[in-house]
């Protein structure tokens, strides 16, 4: 006996709402990252120049540090 699974989408159906979920969490996670890097910042700036040289940094190495992109 066969049986036939039509519960299943066809293929190329979903694409629409694929894509919108996806430029979504994409603008999600920008807005997330964005965040992070505000508040990152915000906190490396209310150190003291004594503080960042006991973690390292100096107050140059600030927005790297926030974005991510500091290379030691």
């Amino acid at each position: 006996m066969a049986t036939f699974d039509t519960t299943r989408t066809r293929y190329g159906s979903a694409t629409l709402a694929s894509r919108f979920f996806n430029l979504f969490s994409s603008a999600f996670a920008g807005v997330v990252a964005w965040n992070d890097a505000r508040v990152t910042r915000n906190a490396l700036s209310g150190l003291t120049d004594r503080e960042l040289d006991d973690i390292g940094l100096s107050r140059s190495d600030i927005e790297s540090v926030a974005d991510n992109t500091l290379i030691r």
